[in-house]
């Protein structure tokens, strides 16, 4: 059985800064939305749609634990970012030389 492809991609995840953002507390340790909103000047329904979108990009896991969800960070999709970017940089680099 095939993995089912990310709905959407990891550049759509983390166009929006606040998705960015978003993610730096779940480095260290898994989090409820709950949580996660009290560090953000948003809804928690507002956090909840962006942490949708992550986890649909295969950026988040979220974990069911009594009666609320919990997510953790998800860092390998970020290999994808890391892979286009590194072409770049030898454009960086001789831009740099100049």
């Amino acid at each position: 059985m095939s993995a089912t492809p990310p709905k959407h991609d990891v550049f759509h995840a983390i166009a929006d800064p606040t998705r960015r953002k978003l993610m730096q507390p779940l480095i260290d340790q898994e989090m409820s939305v709950t949580a996660i909103s009290g560090h953000f000047p948003i809804s928690r329904t507002a956090v909840s749609k962006h942490l949708r979108v992550l986890s649909d990009a295969g950026l988040v896991r979220e974990k069911r634990v009594g009666r609320e969800t919990r997510y953790s960070l998800q860092p390998e999709p970020l290999l994808e970012l890391r892979q286009w970017l590194s072409y770049y940089e030898r454009f960086w680099e001789i831009s740099y030389l100049r």
